[in-house]
């Protein structure tokens, strides 16, 4: 028999028969008359909703207190995979820009060491001797020029003439020349008249002084104007003198005997008196010549005078004797040479004066000079320079000195030593205390 009361633990049922069980989903009821124990398959789903229902309260936030969400591990495993992948990115990206600008700082410093090539000096050596370009000149010269004003009556003498010594070459009207010559011996005519009556004069009152007819004051003023009478003679005699020899220079004659090699003068030409005028012939001996060297520092201990020579003219096949004369005894503080003289005989006359040859020294017992190329050369302000590259690879300009020019190798007589590093083609900013890169080694040049 049922009663209306519930018992405790029941649930009220709903309108459709089903057991209401909380916030969870609604369980079915089964009728009292079938009801039967439930199997272990009914428990299981019975207990189902009840873990769902203390899951949804946990959400909505009613669940206990000692209720806590720890992730998961495979929330942790993708969170370490996204880090591990930013990570790799950044690194990826990073490290080939820090390599690169790495590498441009590098090269950039490189770039800023400029490269360089180098060359040593080497001692020359020549086979054929010391060979020094030469001036060959006439054994004496003279430049002739006229020693009285006036104008050119005619020349006798053309170049290319063989004149002896006092030969005449020209001749020069001087009238106003003349006229000075004439006033001059009328001038002495004039003292020598002075000069007699002063001599008269004296001797008479000489004898008048004997019978104290004149005082001693009078005879003294008369002495003495014959002794003024005779100094005036002179004078004018040796203004006379002057004149003449000025005539004399009527006539231009040759000094010595040789070959004239200039007339810059023509008939009718205005002659002025001295070397401010215009040079008349130009006269030369040319029987011996006279040959100029200069000899390099590094050769001139060798030079002595007695000291046998070649001399070579292109226009002759074989070359000439020559014979040192004398040195300058000094070393020129511009070129750092030895001017050597020489004599040559020109009796056949095959030379010609002021000819351009090399005369060769056999033997040269100088200290041997060394040699470098013509492109290490530096022409500034302060004179012929190369760059040397010192152990630490530090540019350091040094003064050279330069001796013979061979073309593409020069000798050089001071500034560097064989185990200097010489910079070839150096550029023109080039200055001292600079750092550079060698390129190469030093190469040795080939022997001349």
């Amino acid at each position: 028999m049922k009663t209306d009361n519930s018992k405790p633990n029941e649930v009220p049922e709903n309108r459709d028969g089903e057991k209401a069980t909380g916030n969870g989903p609604r369980v079915p009821i089964l009728n009292q008359d079938s009801q039967q124990p439930p199997t272990p398959k009914a428990a299981q789903i019975d207990a189902s909703p009840r873990l769902q229902s203390d899951t949804l309260l946990a959400e909505d936030g009613s669940r206990s207190e000692g209720v806590t969400k720890r992730p998961s591990r495979r929330a942790l495993s993708v969170g370490a995979v996204v880090a591990v992948v930013i990570i790799a990115g950044l690194l990826l990206g990073f490290l080939p820009r820090w390599r690169q600008s790495r590498l441009t700082t590098a090269d950039t410093s490189q770039l800023a060491i400029p490269s360089v090539s180098i060359v040593s000096p080497t001692t020359g050596t020549n086979h054929d001797g010391l060979i020094l370009p030469a001036e060959v000149k006439p054994w004496l010269e003279a430049s002739i020029y006229a020693r009285a004003n006036g104008y050119l009556k005619n020349w006798v003498a053309d170049i290319g003439a063989h004149v002896t010594s006092g030969q005449q070459l020209a001749l020069i009207e001087t009238p106003d020349l003349d006229q000075q010559l004439e006033q001059a011996k009328a001038q002495l005519a004039l003292a020598q008249a002075n000069l007699h009556l002063a001599e008269v004069t004296d001797n008479r009152w000489r004898e008048l002084l004997k019978t104290a007819s004149v005082s001693e004051q009078a005879a003294a003023e008369k002495a003495a104007a014959r002794e003024t009478a005779a100094a005036s003679v002179e004078a004018d005699r040796a203004n006379m003198r002057r004149l003449q020899e000025l005539v004399s220079f009527q006539r231009v004659v040759a000094p010595f005997a040789g070959t004239i090699t200039i007339r810059a003068v023509d008939v009718g030409d205005l002659i002025i008196a001295g070397s401010g005028g215009k040079q008349l012939f130009h006269l030369v001996q040319a029987d011996k010549l006279r040959v100029y060297v200069r000899v390099p520092q590094t050769a001139a201990l060798g030079i002595a005078p007695g000291r046998a020579a070649t001399l070579t003219i292109p226009e002759l096949s074989d070359p000439v004797p020559a014979k040192v004369l004398t040195t300058s005894e000094s070393i020129s503080d511009l070129s750092r040479t030895l001017l050597v003289q020489l004599e040559v005989d020109n009796s056949q006359h095959r030379i010609l004066p002021y000819s351009y040859g090399d005369v060769r020294f056999d033997g040269d017992s100088g200290n041997p000079a060394l040699t470098l190329p013509s492109n290490t050369l530096l022409f500034r302000a302060e004179g012929l320079q190369v760059a040397v590259v010192n152990p630490n690879g530090v540019v350091e300009l040094r003064k050279v000195q330069v001796g013979r020019d061979f073309g593409q190798v020069v000798e050089i007589s001071g500034g560097v030593t064989p185990a200097d590093r010489v910079i070839t083609n150096p550029s023109d900013s080039l200055v001292s205390g600079i750092k550079v890169r060698v390129q190469a080694e030093p190469k040795a040049l080939a022997e001349k």
